[in-house]
């Protein structure tokens, strides 16, 4: 009987999806799960490598099934010894490495709850997700230790070479225990740290609806060689770009340090990736560095999350790698629910829209009384579950083919003198300029208008009167008269989220600190 990856089309995933099926794909039961052993244990045998590593200063790292298996069971009985219960919470705080894999696996086959932390964090964003999920344990490098160990009540364990050679002594296997609903990882998504997000808390059963994303969004099928350049510490990093692949049992790559885009392309080239699913920031630093030329690549499916893509970039990618990039749309807290469905030879991907819905699931896009709206109505994106309209907070609407487009975040819009106007519109247009290599667009208070558009720019052109009449000429010429940036601040880098997202709430911020200050 064929398993739910055997197939490839769109017609086919309409056809022979049911969530029933999904479980055909695992080991374990609606009873018993356990994440590490799906994702690590099961392929050990296998003979294949489960990890690549990209180092951005070094050689690379390749670590197989078999030697993830045997170190991840070792840490979970370096747990076990100390007193790491199940369900207690250990905190990893380490860049993608043998060290990072083995401990975050570890900790999921004792059955505690790994957390994991990013590592660029200060020393108040780890304070506040310490303070929050309380760890048994901080895993950690001695860079970050002191800053780990001057938190009151932290026991931190620092991974080095002498705490992996104490490792070599233990037990290279471990029998899992967990039950399917037993909570396996809190997941912080990305934010200030002075508004700290809510952890989301993940079972060992999400591994499984995950594959509806894997399947669909990122197109993973057996044989795929996958890299997702995202850190684990956030959500796309590690379940998109690493449980869900190898559960599959697939040969994924990882980036580890100072994300260079010179340095990923050669690593796409040199090991060969059919498959990749990034940020659209990542795949826009790939075109501005100008050495995609330089290289050969193997890609049959690419995807991406976390905002649009401009049009200049899709362009470069199809140019580039030979196919047409695929969006994938979702929230940490409603999943992956809109799909360009990579590899399936019978959808037409439509660049700039965010796909169609994944089987089984009714999206629609209704306006302020809670109707559905017209095609080519903007309005607030809906998820049904359970017989209820779930919010997703993004803005969208749907044409007439049935696909659907991203129209912003709810609070991104941009009201001026009654017209309303989408910040990723207006970004989407200015990065068509030839000199800018990215853009934000906020609004800002104005007595006449209520707001008015204020861009964003980074260039490597000089600013000058004549570059801003450029950009405002291009958004009146491709949008409309009104919604030209009327202000255009050049500035040498845009804040962004750990995941890549343009923080346009961080641009808000500064202008009203900035704001406050004029005021006195």
């Amino acid at each position: 009987m064929k398993r739910l990856t055997d197939y490839t089309s769109y017609a086919d995933a309409q056809a022979n999806f049911s969530s029933e099926r999904l479980w055909e794909l695992f080991d374990g039961n609606r009873e018993h799960l356990n994440i590490a052993h799906e994702c690590v244990d099961r392929h050990a045998d296998s003979g294949r490598d489960a990890v690549i590593v990209v180092h951005a200063e070094g050689e690379d790292e390749v670590l197989g099934f078999a030697e993830l298996a045997a170190d991840s069971s070792r840490f979970a009985h370096f747990l076990e010894q100390r007193g790491v219960q199940p369900g207690d919470r250990v905190a990893i705080m380490l860049e993608p490495s043998r060290a990072f894999y083995t401990a975050m696996f570890g900790v999921i086959k004792r059955g505690a709850i790994a957390v994991p932390m990013f590592t660029l964090f200060g020393p108040d964003g780890i304070r506040l997700r310490v303070n929050d999920c309380r760890p048994r344990l901080l895993i950690t490098n001695e860079h970050k230790a002191d800053m780990a160990r001057a938190i009151e009540g932290t026991d931190t364990v620092v991974y080095d070479a002498d705490f992996a050679r104490s490792l070599q002594a233990l037990p290279t296997s471990y029998a899992v225990k967990t039950r399917a609903d037993d909570l396996a990882v809190f997941q912080y998504t990305s934010g200030t740290t002075r508004e700290l997000p809510e952890a989301v808390k993940h079972t060992h059963r999400a591994l499984v609806t995950l594959m509806v994303a894997a399947l669909y969004g990122t197109g993973l099928r057996p044989g795929d060689r996958f890299f997702c350049p995202s850190s684990p510490a956030w959500g796309h990093g590690l379940w998109h770009g690493t449980l869900a692949p190898l559960a599959l049992g697939l040969t994924i790559g990882a980036y580890s340090g100072r994300f260079k885009p010179e340095r990923l392309l050669q690593a796409l080239s040199t090991h060969r990736f059919t498959n990749m699913s990034a940020a659209a920031t990542h795949y826009r630093m790939m075109k501005n560095c100008g050495q995609a030329g330089q290289h050969q690549f193997s890609f049959e499916k690419l995807s991406f999350t976390g905002e649009p893509i401009d049009d200049e970039t899709s362009r470069f990618i199809s140019e580039t790698f030979g196919i047409e990039v695929c969006s994938m749309y979702g929230t940490t807290e409603i999943g992956v629910v809109l799909v360009s469905y990579p590899g399936a030879p019978d959808f037409a991907v439509k660049r700039g829209s965010l796909g169609k819905p994944v089987p089984g699931t009714l999206i629609e896009v209704h306006d302020a009384q809670g109707r559905a709206c017209a095609p080519g109505e903007t309005g607030q994106l809906m998820v049904q579950r359970r017989g209820a309209w779930i919010p997703t907070k993004d803005l969208g609407r749907v044409d007439a083919d049935g696909y659907f487009h991203h129209g912003g975040r709810a609070d991104d819009v941009i009201i001026s003198a009654g017209w309303t106007m989408s910040a990723v519109e207006i970004e989407n247009v200015m990065l068509m300029h030839p000199d800018v290599l990215e853009a934000a667009a906020i609004g800002v208070p104005d007595e006449l208008r209520g707001q008015v558009v204020k861009a964003f720019v980074v260039s490597e052109r000089a600013a000058s009167e004549a570059f801003v009449d450029e950009i405002q000429t291009l958004v009146r010429t491709k949008l409309s008269q009104h919604e030209f940036p009327r202000h255009v601040a050049f500035v040498a880098e845009l804040p962004k989220t750990p995941a890549g997202k343009v923080h346009r709430k961080v641009l808000r911020e500064r202008e009203m600190a900035a704001a406050a200050v004029a005021l006195y």
